[in-house]
């Protein structure tokens, strides 16, 4: 068995999978209990939470010894990439489901409910007042929608956010030309920037969505346009949290001394998730905010 490994780190087994497992099972019943009304349920959800949160650190922390222990070689960096290849086109699949529904809902379903050319019988029966005029805020209020007063405009917070997305990809590339160039100032000033970018992002996200609900009563029972809006721009926003934590770790670590020049595929798997973030709001901008 030695030899069959020789090339290739296979690490002790780990008590972190099951516990792992445990913890999600706990957050899944937690969350039954919480839905269901029951006075154990958020105290069940936090405390699945809270393991799974304990499991991370652990096991993270296991991966990074072995790292900095200098047992990963060439083998382990070509599996670790093409892990991280396949993850960020699981995302894409993700998103792309979101931007096809708007497309389907945009496109399709507004031009079938118009009662343009032979869709007339389709308008006739199922919405005879329906006007094609997108963003749909002129819903049947008898069928329970909130009826939204205006939809959030494109050069307000979000061209900000766009600017502001757009010069922390900036910032994490700057990061990692100094981290090639051994310079581990730039490495260090790059990722503070761009945690702050992300977590200023974040921030205007926040008060973005309590303006569409106080201000414009735009939620997610505004119908299809309401729907997909928070969908796309939630799910995108919670992306944006995870790659800022991501990149924080990351940063902590730079600052301890970690990562060569030769070898440091973690910060590269963060700044290409970053990127992916990056281009994925692009499509946002343009498809739920612009046009």
């Amino acid at each position: 068995m030695a030899n069959a490994h020789a090339h290739y780190y296979v690490p002790e087994s780990s008590r972190w999978p099951i516990l792992a497992t445990i913890s999600i099972f706990v957050m899944f019943y937690g969350g039954a209990l919480l839905l269901n009304h029951h006075a154990s349920g958020p105290m069940t959800l936090g405390a699945g939470f809270l393991g799974l949160v304990i499991v991370l650190f652990g096991w993270f922390g296991d991966v990074i010894r072995e790292s900095e222990g200098g047992r990963y070689g060439n083998w382990e960096d070509v599996s670790f990439r093409m892990g991280m290849m396949w993850f960020i086109f699981s995302e894409v699949m993700f998103f792309a489901a979101f931007f096809g529904a708007l497309f389907y809902s945009r496109v399709l379903s507004v031009e079938w409910l118009s009662g343009a050319g032979a869709k007339a019988a389709t308008h006739q029966f199922l919405w005879p007042q329906f006007l094609a005029d997108w963003p749909l805020l002129k819903l049947p209020q008898d069928y329970g929608f909130q009826i939204a007063k205006d939809v959030v405009p494109a050069w307000g917070v979000p061209a900000v956010n766009t600017a502001i997305l757009l010069t922390s990809g900036a910032t994490v590339t700057w990061a990692h030309w100094g981290l090639k160039a051994n310079k581990r100032g730039h490495l260090i000033l790059g990722l503070a920037l761009t945690v702050a970018l992300g977590a200023f992002f974040v921030y205007l996200q926040a008060e973005e969505y309590h303006h569409a609900y106080t201000d414009l009563g735009l939620t997610l029972n505004s119908g299809i346009y309401g729907a997909t809006f928070f969908l796309l721009t939630g799910f995108h926003g919670f992306h944006v949290t995870m790659g800022t934590i991501m990149l924080a770790v990351i940063l902590f670590r730079s600052m301890k001394g970690h990562f060569k020049p030769e070898h440091h595929f973690a910060f590269e798997a963060v700044a290409w998730y970053w990127h992916f973030v990056d281009v994925v709001w692009i499509g946002l901008f343009i498809f739920v905010y612009w046009i």
